[in-house]
């Protein structure tokens, strides 16, 4: 019997770009640190697959709904 493992990957087009386009000072405000952003970023703009912790996807979840009540 074999096993079937399903990894959801976190790098979607959108996430990379959302990521990316994520100030180090809003991050910050957000309570995460600079490095953790900085490593997002450099993962984001690698051609290798990354993934996120869950952690940091529901803050990058958060983001999205923050931002457009702002705007």
């Amino acid at each position: 019997m074999k096993t079937v493992y399903v990894a959801e990957r976190d790098d979607s087009n959108l996430v990379m770009k959302k990521i990316i386009d994520i100030s180090y000072t809003e991050w910050k405000k957000r309570g995460f640190s600079k490095c953790t952003l900085h490593y997002m970023k450099q993962n984001a703009r690698s051609d290798k697959q990354f993934t996120l912790n869950a952690h940091v996807r529901e803050r990058l979840e958060e983001w999205d709904q923050t931002a457009s009540i702002v705007s």
